[in-house]
């Protein structure tokens, strides 16, 4: 039976924003920004109380149906304690719907809260980060997002199946599918900006326009551009330019992101390293210097908000 965990016992998650795909790694390669949300959590003698503040006030559930709550319940149960009641507070800063992981945020804020609670009766209990990699993918239903979140950085995400990775028998709830992730220090002089529209999108729409099957070529083209871009992101970042060129998505989402194909085609003629973010429709933009002034201007005439946010270190606990 599952220890009850005692009223009164809070603590608070930071959680940062991702970016996903970086050009070619699709589903693959993931960063952590420095836009945070911060999740609040208390446990109570009984009941759910919970408040939103900020980004997606309006827009999501205030209940047991909140993904937060999910989370944190998801991650209470993989400690296997539990609690009668919680006070949470969710103080959302990361744009959504705009290709910045903030659902992922979400998931890996509320697991890190939860098994962080459970620690808090037993340190014992402590979830380390290659679990809270899995437990947030298995939201996700794929790694690149979730494990930026998690361990902050620059990431390299997979999946296996439970026999190549050798986890029959693990407490993996589905043994098709394991995720895994290592962290790359990205190169000191690394500057992403973000140029975020005011529209949002829908990732389910966006993969949905995406084809079944490649061509071989295009896959070959994708692999190559995904090594190089580990190389750049680490070490040479005058390569940047090439290894954020793709095949495999952004042509394809390009009728649905106007805007952001626009401003993709705009920065690259400026010498820029520019990518869709995630599934969009916000910007990527990797250099080593400011953002110029001038592309500034006008991406905020076209209704683009510009933030040079760092990239950040992993979900925080206190």
């Amino acid at each position: 039976m599952a220890a009850t965990l005692p009223a009164g016992l809070s603590v608070t998650a930071r959680v940062p924003a991702s970016t996903a795909n970086l050009g070619p790694g699709f589903d693959s390669l993931g960063m952590a920004l420095g836009i945070y949300d911060e999740i609040e959590v208390r446990t109570t003698e009984s009941g759910l109380t919970i408040r939103v503040e900020g980004e997606g006030a309006d827009d999501v559930p205030w209940g047991p149906s909140h993904l937060v709550v999910r989370a944190i319940e998801r991650g209470l149960e993989s400690a296997g304690v539990w609690a009668d009641g919680l006070d949470v507070v969710c103080r959302n800063v990361i744009p959504h719907s705009r290709g910045l992981g903030s659902s992922a945020s979400a998931v890996v804020g509320g697991l890190a809260a939860g098994c962080a609670l459970a620690a808090r009766l037993d340190p014992a209990l402590a979830t380390d980060p290659a679990r809270l990699v899995q437990l947030a993918s298995e939201f996700e239903g794929h790694p690149d997002n979730a494990a930026a979140s998690v361990l902050g950085g620059i990431v390299v995400s997979w999946t296996e199946t439970a026999a190549e990775a050798g986890a029959e028998g693990e407490d993996v709830p589905d043994h098709s599918r394991v995720y895994r992730a290592v962290r790359l220090d990205p190169h000191a002089s690394l500057h992403p900006v973000v140029l975020i529209p005011e529209v949002r999108s829908s990732t389910a729409h966006t993969r949905g326009l995406l084809p079944e099957t490649v061509p071989h070529a295009d896959a070959a083209f994708n692999v190559s551009r995904a090594a190089l871009a580990v190389v750049a992101l680490t070490e040479r970042p005058d390569l940047l330019l090439p290894a954020t060129c793709d095949k495999l998505h952004q042509t394809q989402r390009a009728p649905a992101l106007p805007l952001t194909t626009a401003w993709i085609a705009r920065l690259r003629a400026a010498g820029i390293a520019a990518t869709v973010s995630g599934a969009g429709p916000t910007i990527l933009a990797l250099g080593t210097s400011e953002f110029p002034a001038d592309l500034r201007r006008l991406a905020v005439a076209d209704g683009l908000r510009v933030v040079e946010p760092g990239l950040a270190e992993g979900v925080r606990v206190g």
